[in-house]
Order: C-alpha cells, then structure tokens, then sequence
C-alpha cells in the first residue's frame, strides 16, 4: 500500500466508478456507529488509524487501502490513533438517506 495518497488520483479514479470523494477528519477518539446507506461507499485513510466494522467484521486498513462498504450494511468508523485522521469517502449515485 502506498506511504502517502494522492487525493486527486483517488478522486478520479473514483469518479470513474461512478463515486464521489470527499475528505473528513476525525479528531482522536472520535466514532461514527452503526451508520446504513441506500447506496455503495468507498473509503480510503488519507493519515492516521482508523478501525472500521463492516456488519460485524472489524478491519483497521493502512493508509492507501481501499475499503468498500456495501450499500445496506451496518458499519462504524472509529479513530483509534492519537492524532486527527484524515479519510476519503465517496457514495455511488447521490449523497445516500440514513435508513
């Protein structure tokens, strides 16, 4: 996995599969749980540590590694380093509803 990510690269490469891409930034300790989407999500840390749950399975990828989250899916993110994390995320088709 690549040291460092080229947000632009990701965001076109991103495009073209149909997603969009934006970055957040999540101080340390901060957590997103048990979010569902109508729609498909990308992510990718851009710095930091973050620990994600995908319906139940749990994953801490490297900076630079793609993560996909399948539209319907149960998911949480969390910050598990001591500095800001910096992520990219993206839905296919319109920003999705919480359902």
């Amino acid at each position: 996995m690549p040291e460092t990510v080229d947000i632009e690269e990701v965001r076109a490469d991103w495009a073209v599969r149909g997603f969009g891409c934006e970055v957040w930034v999540d101080p340390p300790g901060q957590r997103w749980e048990d979010f569902v989407h109508a729609s498909d999500e990308l992510l990718v840390i851009v710095e930091g540590e973050l620990e994600i749950v995908v319906d139940g399975v749990t994953s801490r990828p490297s900076v630079g590694e793609e993560l996909f989250i399948p539209r319907g899916a149960t998911h949480s993110v969390r910050n598990v380093g001591g500095t800001n994390a910096r992520w990219l995320f993206g839905y296919n088709g319109d920003e999705p509803e919480e359902e």
